[in-house]
């Protein structure tokens, strides 16, 4: 019997406060969003990747660069709630949340990560040395803390210097989980870590779901404000000559 097929969804709202059509900016010649799809289509371990979205200028310019398109309900509280909806009624044994912020996402760097799930987590996600100290002040850097098991202990945006070998690794904000846990994690209310930090996967934390966290080494230049846009082109340009060499 064929074993259940792994989906990748990649939600897209346009209504960022942050960045306003953010999955559309033009990034070194292509949307945003054209380059996280292209990232997960090229994984070998990924068997249908979705673009999950509310917005009809977003859905034509995924369609046109050969994306499958899911409409979702434009009032969902986070990008997991329009996951959720994506994927009602399909059959996966995980699913993926690739968020359309990570431009440099490449096929061989998420085939790492799911080689690397454990069946005792239904949740996982994944974290990559911490690039400067100065960093653990950072607010936009998410910062993870696990144990030798893989384990996640916490998540926090800012961490004092006294506590900086235990934060040493930035959290990159890619989630797999079994169905189960998806439909468990979107039916809970934001918890009180979720609301204060900011950061969704402390519900999952605070609702005694266990998440594994994957230490990859991966240049994470995620685009979170217009201001990124020049950063993240430096480096797939970067990227791009190094593959030339």
């Amino acid at each position: 019997m064929k074993s259940k097929p792994i989906i990748a969804v990649i939600p897209a709202r346009y209504a960022s406060t942050r960045f306003p059509g953010k999955p559309l900016a033009p990034v070194h010649g292509k949307p945003l969003l054209q380059w996280v799809w292209e990232g997960a289509k090229q994984a070998r371990r990924i068997d249908r990747v979705l673009v999950a979205t509310d917005d009809s200028r977003i859905a034509q310019v995924a369609e046109q660069f050969g994306a499958e398109v899911k409409r979702t309900k434009s009032d969902h509280p986070s990008g997991t709630d329009r996951i959720a909806e994506a994927i009602h009624g399909v059959e996966a044994s995980w699913v993926l949340n690739i968020q359309g912020d990570e431009p440099l996402i490449e096929g061989s760097f998420l085939d790492q990560w799911i080689e690397g799930f454990h069946p005792s987590f239904e949740m996982t996600t994944l974290a990559t040395p911490l690039p400067e100290a100065s960093d653990l002040q950072n607010a936009d850097v998410v910062k993870v803390s696990f144990d030798p098991q893989g384990r996640a202990l916490g998540f926090q945006r800012r961490v004092p210097a006294e506590n900086a070998k235990d934060w040493s690794y930035q959290h990159v904000g890619l989630y797999g989980y079994t169905p189960t846990t998806l439909r468990r994690f979107v039916s809970l209310p934001p918890s009180p870590g979720e609301q204060r930090e900011r950061l969704e996967q402390l519900r999952a934390l605070e609702n005694g779901i266990a998440i594994q966290v994957l230490p990859l080494t991966f240049l994470s230049v995620g685009v979170d404000t217009p201001g990124d846009v020049p950063r993240a082109e430096r480096a797939l340009a970067n990227r791009a000559t190094s593959v030339s060499k």
